[in-house]
């Protein structure tokens, strides 16, 4: 895909192609409150603004977009030093039992719940890989870390969200 400064036909399609992901990257680590949408606005205005910044050769598009958002919501974090989670819209299940339903739905919610109690780098690196299906090579390189220190990242992110999820 080519990202051109002022290619409204490129920046049409990563758009349509980019939003949803980005979309549930933000949602994820800022959790569902007003500012999320003013992040998801900030990485498509830097994407038709510094276009002329991607470098092919160094990362996919997508890897770039998701350092984007991930340097914007950590910015935003440490800036304000709260995060408000609010309760997320339920996704369509296709004819599930009410019953299955929301035990599922309370699942998630604990899960979304404790996942915000983690360090900042530890949240994004389990987003990025689980989440956001990245490779641990695009996740190492959004994180700007090593492909180990990005696993040993994942390891304690795992072993802290159990313990929270353990908690009752």
């Amino acid at each position: 895909m080519q990202v051109t400064l002022g290619n409204r036909d490129a920046y049409q399609q990563l758009l349509s192609r980019q939003l949803s992901p980005m979309s549930h990257y933000v949602t994820r680590m800022m959790g569902h409150n007003a500012d999320t949408e003013d992040i998801l606005q900030e990485v498509f205005l830097r994407l038709w603004t510094h276009a002329d910044r991607y470098k092919p050769e160094v990362a996919k598009v997508s890897t770039w977009l998701h350092s984007i958002a991930h340097h914007l919501c950590i910015d935003h974090l440490r800036k304000h030093q709260r995060l408000v989670l609010t309760a997320a819209p339920p996704e369509t299940t296709g004819g599930e039992e009410p019953d299955a339903l929301l035990s599922r739905s309370h699942a998630n919610s604990r899960v979304m719940q404790a996942l915000t109690t983690l360090p900042e780098r530890q949240r994004s690196a389990i987003i990025l890989c689980h989440y956001q299906e990245l490779s641990n090579k695009d996740a190492a390189t959004i994180l700007e870390v090593s492909v180990d220190a990005l696993e040993s990242l994942l390891a304690r992110g795992r072993r802290n969200l159990k313990t929270r999820l353990d908690t009752p």
